[in-house]
């Protein structure tokens, strides 16, 4: 039994390991994704818009995150330099446009918004960077 309990803990720790460091990772194929919008006055100004809009609530005006209620779930603070499902313009692009599967406590706005306005939203986001 002692040999099961440890083989087990040690599968456990494995798994624990190896999802931690994906998610570190984000999301390879995402990553490779350009960003076609230059991170202009004007595309950081309507990002803030969009942003104001569909993300705020969850994230925070300031976009440090929120730790969550009742009705909504933690939102991550934004402003880190690295974000847990990818740091990337691509990675984040890929999050606010599909979500994050499987909860989808990161609801996708690739039906609520073009694929302009989320890069408008990724440049304002990227903007807000702690230096």
């Amino acid at each position: 039994m002692r040999v099961c309990l440890k083989t087990l803990g040690a599968g456990f720790l494995f798994t624990a390991l190896a999802a931690l460091r994906l998610g570190a990772q984000g999301n390879p194929e995402a990553a490779k994704i350009q960003n076609p919008v230059a991170a202009s006055p004007a595309s950081i100004a309507a990002g803030k818009a969009s942003f104001t809009r569909y993300c705020a609530n969850c994230h925070g005006l300031n976009a440090e995150g929120s730790p969550g209620n009742d009705l909504t779930p933690e939102a991550p603070d934004l402003t880190v330099k690295s974000l847990k499902h990818g740091s990337t313009d691509g990675e984040i692009f890929n999050t606010i446009k599909n979500g994050v599967a499987p909860d989808f406590n990161m609801g996708a706005f690739g039906d609520q918004l073009k694929d302009e306005d989320v890069w408008n939203v990724v440049n304002y986001v990227r903007s807000l960077a702690k230096k």
